[in-house]
């Protein structure tokens, strides 16, 4: 029998290699150069998304509005550099609004009454070194409540803190078993509003497995909101253990690792190594000369 796991995966398996980057076209270089210099010129936002008080970009803000966060906005908007700009904006609008900050706004306190069954767990990387969120709705332990929602964002950060270089986007498994716990219709499109519009390009792949006649009613009756390039990444009912190496893929998805979700182990153990990397990586953020634009790529390289 193998050693049993409580804890996360701090790098992915010696197997799993990061993609070779797409080469821009000079197209792409002056659409990302238009959208940049706009930026760079940006007065002051809304502080809320219904309040007309205006605030210029805090250093947080302009850590989050990276080279690769801007490339992922603009692919996300076809190219298009006034929605793309419209849609960056909006996003910033909106993280002021919902509140995303571990040391303030969203801090894992205010949402571990969330995880005690082990519902959301990042664990592991695929064969693409994209660190993975497994979602369990069978494990609901509270009613829907926008703190359900603030759990899912607060993981989403998280999972964004462990990535790699290189890597930019996260592997999303969802197992159906006990489809009777799924969320209401409400937050499952508030959810998908929220990944869609607020973590653009974020979503590299999604497994879907287990899923019983309600689970597919459900993702029925959502369908029409998913927009065409995240039903591109979502794989149904496919051997999970083809894009995650199974030395870091859960058991329960047909890996090896025997991961049992302990709360008092798992919890702090996550909390503990993403929010070191976030700390870590604001920090040689600063020391590099701060400013929007900075690629995330090179800190994550100087930090791990």
């Amino acid at each position: 029998m193998s050693e049993i796991r409580e804890t996360i995966f701090s790098s992915p398996p010696e197997q799993s290699k990061v993609p070779a980057p797409k080469k821009l076209s000079e197209k792409e270089q002056k659409d990302y150069d238009y959208v940049l210099n706009y930026l760079l010129n940006l007065k002051a936002l809304p502080v809320a998304e219904k309040n007309s008080k205006t605030e210029p970009l805090s250093e947080t803000e302009k850590a989050w509005l990276s080279k690769e966060c801007i490339f992922r906005y603009l692919r996300a908007s076809k190219w298009d550099v006034k929605n793309a700009i419209k849609r960056l904006e909006e996003t910033l609008v909106w993280r002021r609004t919902f509140g995303v900050d571990p040391n303030s706004s969203l801090p894992a306190d205010l949402v571990e009454v969330e995880n005690e069954t082990g519902k959301e767990v990042i664990l592991g990387y695929d064969i693409d070194c994209r660190p993975c969120l497994y979602l369990k709705p069978g494990k609901q332990n509270t009613k829907s409540s926008h703190r359900q929602v603030q759990h899912l964002v607060f993981m989403l950060e998280r999972v964004i803190d462990l990535m790699v270089p290189g890597q930019d986007s996260l592997c999303l498994l969802i197992d159906f078993k006990n489809g009777s716990k799924l969320p209401s219709l409400g937050v499952g499109r508030e959810v998908l509003n929220i990944l869609q519009n607020h973590y653009p390009e974020r979503l590299g792949r999604s497994l879907l497995v287990n899923i019983p006649r309600l689970g597919w009613l459900f993702l029925k009756l959502i369908n029409p909101f998913i927009d065409p390039m995240t039903k591109e990444k979502l794989i149904f009912q496919e051997p999970c253990k083809e894009y995650v190496p199974p030395v870091q893929l859960d058991k329960e998805f047909g890996g090896s690792c025997e991961f049992k979700y302990n709360h008092k182990v798992y919890w702090p153990d996550m909390c503990k190594t993403a929010l070191s990397r976030h700390e870590a990586y604001f920090k040689k953020y600063q020391e590099l000369g701060g400013g929007i634009g900075l690629s995330e790529y090179e800190i994550r390289e100087q930090i791990l």
